[in-house]
């Protein structure tokens, strides 16, 4: 793997010339609410790669919460039904990437895209994506991707790694595509002492995390051993069942969460369009089947089953990693104050008790 050296005015000049021929997305602070957004650049000078995490999951740009996929008309006379695909194919590159939403990414490609069947719509999307990521030296406070190996540094699945280091940045080559575009630019070999300096970037993040972050990293392994074997008992679950007010908050900023629902809905004009929502397992009526029946009726079955799509063994296989990435946006929106670090802590503290 080809490790570079590039000036800041060098990946500037990257960013200018893969807007030519690509969508940018990258971190950008909105001025009113300070909050960091990762979104189109209408104006390369936004990006900025010293923001903190996104306040929303990137997977908004590959997976929307709301798509047109497909719209079609029925012809009553000629008993005719013509159909055309309503998504496009635009080239974009994901500019800045936090490694816990990369994680995120590899979780959705494997689910889209590495199973039986290969889903067109979010293959559009990913085809002709770049990956450029860029090392978290950041963390909020919820953040504890430390415990599930998906930070403060990217380790696979990037085209182009970026670690800021005194005069500029070491870039790393993860891919094909990436040592494409590492050879048209003619940066500089990175030498020894930009390596190590790399490492003490990372070192100085880990110890920027909290110590509940730091102290929960064995924890998340005996978790993922009690929800697997069923060994929570349920008053755990009903516990948490009664701080969850069924939001879905923790679905919608997940960078896993893969769920959605399937609706068809007739225009003005006589056309009709299908469109596909991000759904979450939180509502009521997603397991509600025909007759009104529902398997998952108390909404403590219903954390159950989210937090063993987490943190299961089962779930690690699919995903090759666990369905966590650690990114703490859970935490940061839950009303109840059941995201994922808290409820390790109660069954940190069932087993210790």
């Amino acid at each position: 793997m080809s490790k570079y050296f590039a000036t800041s005015q060098e990946i500037k000049q990257l960013a200018e010339e893969l807007c030519k021929s690509h969508e940018i997305y990258g971190p950008q602070v909105d001025q009113q609410s300070g909050q960091v957004f990762f979104d189109v650049l209408s104006d390369l000078d936004a990006l900025d790669l010293d923001a903190a995490i996104p306040s929303m999951p990137v997977k908004e740009i590959l997976f929307p919460q709301m798509e047109r996929i497909l719209q079609y008309r029925y012809d009553d006379a000629t008993q005719n039904v013509t159909m055309e695909k309503a998504y496009a194919e635009k080239p974009k590159v994901l500019f800045g990437l936090r490694p816990c939403d990369l994680a995120g990414i590899q979780c959705l490609d494997r689910f889209f895209l590495g199973q039986e069947y290969v889903d067109d719509v979010y293959l559009a999307h990913r085809r002709q994506s770049i990956l450029i990521t860029n090392t978290c030296t950041r963390p909020w406070d919820q953040c504890f991707c430390v415990c599930t190996h998906t930070g403060p540094a990217a380790d696979e699945g990037y085209d182009l790694d970026l670690t800021k280091i005194a005069d500029g940045y070491l870039v790393q080559v993860g891919s094909e595509k990436g040592q494409a575009i590492a050879d048209q630019r003619g940066w500089t070999p990175a030498e020894a002492r930009q390596l190590k300096e790399k490492d003490a970037v990372v070192d100085r993040s880990v110890e920027a995390f909290p110590a509940l972050a730091k102290d929960n990293k064995a924890w998340i392994s005996r978790a993922m051993n009690r929800i697997t074997t069923g060994f929570v008992k349920h008053e755990i679950w009903e516990y948490i069942g009664n701080q969850c007010v069924e939001c879905g908050a923790c679905s919608f900023v997940c960078p896993t969460c893969s769920c959605f629902n399937i609706e068809d809905a007739k225009m003005c004009d006589g056309e009709c369009e299908r469109l596909r929502t991000r759904d979450s397992c939180s509502f009521e009526g997603y397991t509600r089947m025909a007759g009104d029946h529902n398997p998952r009726q108390p909404v403590e079955d219903r954390r159950n089953k989210r937090f063993f799509c987490k943190l299961s063994f089962s779930q690690s296989k699919k995903y090759l990693r666990p369905g966590c990435v650690g990114c703490g946006r859970c935490q940061w929106v839950c009303p109840g104050d059941i995201g994922l670090p808290n409820v390790v802590q109660y069954l940190r503290r069932e087993t210790t008790a």
